[in-house]
């Protein structure tokens, strides 16, 4: 191949790398600003006044994605033989668990029953098998929470989860396990450290940072093509026909 058509085919090379890059880059700032969107109407729905137990336990399904993250409060009685430990979660930088109890709702005429995640329990280091003690309340109780889709996931290698003590938890495999009438929906419960279980939950993070940091990258990328091209194909070669050039001095 002759100098020429190496050329062409360098800047064709370089055209479709910035082109490449930039496009992705773009995609990454369109994927923040959607994010930042979704975080607004979550703020916005924190905001709101608490969701009546009726009017959340009327929600159609696909209503209550709309509803996640506001405060609602829900009258019930604990069913603690349901209970179920989240490992591996995290609180205050510490390892322990998230406990998820079952609420059986106190609503004339229905058997709705509502996974709550109550709070977090500290490992239990002596014996990882074993919980450290925390407290269920007996008698109808009244639960102050936000409301939440499904528990977060973490990676699994066994996807059968059983037992108190397990992963990951799924509302409708759950709600087969235990034969309870589980709604689609859960309550992450709020408020300060009760029962022996901390609540401080973590603000939820959508990953906005993380896309800027990729879209620069991505255009970082982009200017590096660029330039390497600008220097290898125009200015370098020029300066070396410079240097060869007879000095006429002599």
């Amino acid at each position: 191949m002759n100098s020429r058509g190496r050329f062409l085919l360098v800047s064709v090379a370089t055209l479709i790398g910035v082109g490449l890059t930039l496009a992705l880059g773009r995609w990454q700032l369109q994927r923040a600003a959607y994010k930042e969107d979704l975080a607004q109407q979550v703020q916005a729905r924190a905001a709101l006044l608490p969701l009546p137990q009726d009017a959340l336990l009327s929600l159609a399904p696909e209503a209550l994605p709309s509803q996640a993250q506001r405060r609602t409060v829900l009258r019930g009685v604990w069913l603690p033989q349901h209970t179920v430990a989240l490992d591996n979660r995290q609180m205050l930088d510490k390892q322990g668990f998230f406990i998820m109890t079952p609420l059986q709702l106190d609503v004339e005429g229905t058997s709705a029953v509502v996974l709550v995640q109550r709070g977090w329990l500290p490992r239990n280091f002596l014996q990882r098998d074993a919980l450290l003690p925390f407290e269920t309340p007996v008698g109808v109780v009244e639960v102050a929470g936000t409301i939440a889709l499904a528990p977060a996931r973490l990676y699994a290698f066994d996807a059968a989860e059983k037992g108190t003590i397990r992963q990951n938890l799924d509302i409708a495999n759950y709600r087969s396990e235990i034969g309870l009438p589980l709604r689609d929906f859960m309550l992450v419960q709020q408020g300060p450290a009760a029962e022996g279980l901390l609540r401080e939950w973590p603000s939820p993070s959508l990953g906005i940072e993380r896309h800027y940091g990729y879209a620069f990258q991505w255009f970082s990328l982009a200017a590096l093509i660029a330039g390497l091209y600008l220097w290898f194909q125009w200015l370098r070669p020029r300066w070396r026909a410079k240097d060869q050039l007879p000095d006429d001095r002599t």
